[in-house]
């Protein structure tokens, strides 16, 4: 289970660090995808891909083209480097508003980079209330 928030920097190479929490679950190799409906990065153990792409292929074809074609032609393989590091490409970075300040989100089986601002923007929209009802019916 993936969980908590860290704040990094992408350097002028478009290289961040992974958040050492993270490390043991993603491995050396991950997948980085964006799907075009949210404003964020998803980056997916390879386990984990595996998973979602059994379901991508459980999907009927014609009906869901325009969301398998978006999911796999935003997805890159990334492996880490020595220090730590990988490479988000320069079209997800712009596709998702990603200019230096990101936030790593942990939320279950994957995680979510963002923009900050973007995420700053996106936290504007939550109610607050709706939330709230729906903690209570979990009983959280």
């Amino acid at each position: 289970m993936l969980y908590g928030r860290y704040e990094h920097t992408v350097d002028a190479k478009n290289r961040v660090f992974v958040p050492a929490k993270y490390k043991e679950v993603l491995g050396s190799s991950f997948k980085l995808t964006c799907n075009g409906f949210t404003n964020c990065i998803m980056l997916y153990s390879e386990r984990e891909w595996e998973r979602f792409e059994a379901k991508i292929a459980d999907l009927p074809t014609l009906e869901f083209e325009n969301f398998i074609r978006q999911v796999y032609s935003n997805t890159v393989d990334v492996q880490i480097d020595s220090q730590g590091r990988f490479v988000i490409p320069q079209f997800l970075k712009e596709q998702v508003g990603i200019e230096k300040n990101v936030l790593f989100m942990g939320v279950g089986t994957h995680i979510e980079i963002w923009s900050q601002e973007a995420y700053q923007e996106k936290q504007k929209t939550v109610d607050m209330e709706e939330t709230k009802k729906l903690m209570i019916q979990m009983k959280f």
